[in-house]
């Protein structure tokens, strides 16, 4: 009877989780846009052909929300967790355990968006209308991302 009380509870603690993980994907979405538009307008104003401008300007501006979602998952969404960057003995992080939980973010999130692409387009071959489509692939990659964030780039270290 405890132990169920307790799953409860976890699980019950765990939608928070999932809500601040969606927090920082809709801060994600502002920065992304921000500096789309900041990129686009004013720092790569002078790249000529004018067609080759978008191409920076997404590169920069999804490269800068994925830092800022990745930084902001790891200090709030995961915060309880102990890293793999974090060292028992209190030094000093390990770059490179940091960059390569980057990489495990960053590859989580093109899963994600693979996988969103991906059921749109089956969603409306389907016959669902493409707006319909997408928000339904949307709220599945949006769940995937989660549980392989959470299962995988976060996942609690154990002690060594």
């Amino acid at each position: 009877m405890l132990r169920d009380r307790l799953w409860q509870l976890i699980d019950w603690l765990h939608g928070f989780r999932f809500v601040r993980f969606g927090l920082v994907g809709a801060s994600g979405t502002v920065v992304n846009l921000t500096v789309l538009f900041i990129a686009h307008e004013m720092l790569f104003s002078a790249i000529e052909p004018a067609g080759s401008k978008p191409y920076f300007s997404l590169l920069l501006a999804i490269l800068v929300a994925t830092v800022n979602n990745f930084t902001w998952n790891r200090l709030w969404t995961w915060s309880d967790r102990r890293h793999a960057t974090a060292r028992a003995d209190g030094q000093r992080l390990r770059k490179r355990s940091l960059l390569a939980q980057l990489g495990q973010y960053a590859t989580a999130s093109w899963l994600g968006i693979l996988l969103q692409y991906g059921l749109t387009i089956g969603f409306m071959h389907l016959g669902l209308h493409y707006l319909l489509a997408n928000l339904i692939a949307i709220a599945i990659a949006s769940i995937s991302n989660f549980i392989t964030n959470d299962l995988w780039t976060f996942r609690n270290q154990r002690k060594p």
